[in-house]
């Protein structure tokens, strides 16, 4: 499905009854990399995915995608759909989107679950590396998402997972390079929303590979203790979702049940 967004479209799928979840993809994803899940997840409530601006099948608004625009896209498709209460399932970026969202709309969210995500905003060294990224996209968008894509993962996974791999480099080449550059930007500018995860009364879970390149491990830990939330470390890289594709979807259906 499609709606009216801020003058372009956002896409979302909704499939299941009963209590929701919204799945929120990271950078350079799409509401594809959920799909494979969909059919399992549906026989525990309702499961609605989206393309984030700049992704997929959504349009670009702008010329910065911030954290709480990623949010209002969040809350636009629940107002479509009628659901006044959700859990929120982010990867990476995605988590920066839920978080947005929970500080917006606290008294809609019951669960987060921030996969491969932080609270924390940019470091100031990781923001130079987001500004060098947006030149490079400039110059060479297909040379920019395939490095970045492959070096979220081990050398080891990046093999075992090559066709997986391929595909998301494959789909993340459709994005506008408008997009990629706004989203970069909206990333660098987000606010450290660690506080807001500390204070959130609901369940909370981190879930981190510990070899994950992007996302320290022990800094992660030692936010889970500061935000009093529970921690899932498991083996690999920045796509647990995909490296530990059993032990994600395990968590996610005991946490529905």
């Amino acid at each position: 499905m499609t709606i009216p967004f801020k003058d372009t479209s956002l896409y979302y799928h909704s499939i299941g009854k009963g209590k929701a979840v919204v799945l929120i993809h990271g950078f350079l994803e799409s509401s594809r990399i959920w799909e494979d899940f969909l059919p399992e997840f549906s026989q525990y409530g309702q499961v609605i995915t989206l393309d984030l601006p700049g992704h997929g099948k959504s349009g670009c608004i702008g010329d910065e995608h911030s954290m709480e625009l990623m949010a209002e896209a969040v809350y636009t498709v629940l107002r479509e759909l009628d659901i006044q209460e959700t859990d929120l399932i982010g990867h990476s970026m995605g988590g920066y989107a839920a978080l947005a969202f929970l500080e917006n709309h606290p008294d809609m969210v019951s669960n987060i679950m921030l996969l491969n995500s932080t609270p924390a905003a940019d470091s100031e060294e990781r923001k130079l590396t987001r500004e060098r990224s947006m030149d490079v996209v400039q110059k060479n968008k297909e040379a920019y998402i395939s490095m970045a894509i492959s070096n979220l993962l081990g050398p080891a996974n990046r093999k075992k997972f090559s066709p997986k791999i391929q595909e998301l480099k494959k789909e993340a080449l459709k994005f506008p390079t408008r997009g990629i550059i706004n989203n970069l930007k909206g990333m660098k500018i987000r606010t450290n929303r660690t506080e807001v995860f500390r204070r959130f009364s609901g369940g909370k879970i981190f879930v981190t590979g510990k070899a994950d390149p992007i996302m320290d491990h022990l800094e992660i830990k030692r936010l889970a203790g500061i935000t009093e939330s529970n921690l899932i470390s498991l083996p690999g890289g920045h796509l647990s979702y995909l490296e530990n594709r059993e032990k994600f979807m395990k968590l996610c259906i005991s946490s529905k049940k």
